[in-house]
């Protein structure tokens, strides 16, 4: 097993099958993690903020930053590695209200909302999530297997288990 970490405004691809992909502690922030069971390819974008707009500087030297630059690169990423979108297993975790409690700037919701979008516009179904809340997250996942470990603050890991597919979901094609 080798350990990849991926930092805070960061994205890592693995097609080695014996790869965990790691993040911790995220707070607002939020992992997306990609997984294509065929290809044996893991990805995970550990974003920050929901909009490149908000600081175009900083989106120019790290569009890991921000969910709308930092989504597609990863998807290119990971494709580049033999990942194909449609079987892309696709699962977001974190977006927590840790320390603004009183929800004045929903940074956590606003990066969720901002995922949801994207995904959606680029015709990708969200296959599982655990977001929200007020607890910070650590999450894993294993290239080769796809399957995902995840510790909330105070809590024990456990595996995020993938709810049973829905029939009938057509896939769209965009710019992911």
């Amino acid at each position: 097993m080798s350990l990849v970490v991926v930092g805070v405004a960061d994205c890592q691809v693995s097609g080695e099958p014996a790869a965990v992909l790691v993040t911790y502690a995220l707070g607002s922030c939020i992992a997306l993690l990609v997984h294509d069971p065929v290809a044996k390819v893991a990805g995970m974008l550990h974003y920050m903020l929901p909009e490149s707009s908000l600081d175009l500087a900083k989106a120019e030297r790290n569009p890991f930053m921000f969910a709308d630059t930092g989504i597609p690169r990863l998807f290119h990423s990971v494709y580049r590695l033999g990942g194909e979108k449609r079987r892309l297993v696709v699962t977001a975790v974190g977006g927590a209200q840790v320390l603004d409690r009183e929800g004045t700037f929903n940074i956590g919701k606003r990066n969720h909302l901002a995922l949801r979008k994207i995904l959606w516009k680029a015709g990708v179904l969200l296959q599982n999530e655990d977001v929200g809340g007020t607890v910070s997250r650590t999450v894993r996942i294993e290239a080769g297997t796809g399957k995902i470990m995840l510790r909330r603050a105070e809590q024990p890991e456990q595996e995020l288990v993938k709810p049973s597919p829905r029939k009938g979901v057509m896939e769209c094609h965009s710019q992911l």
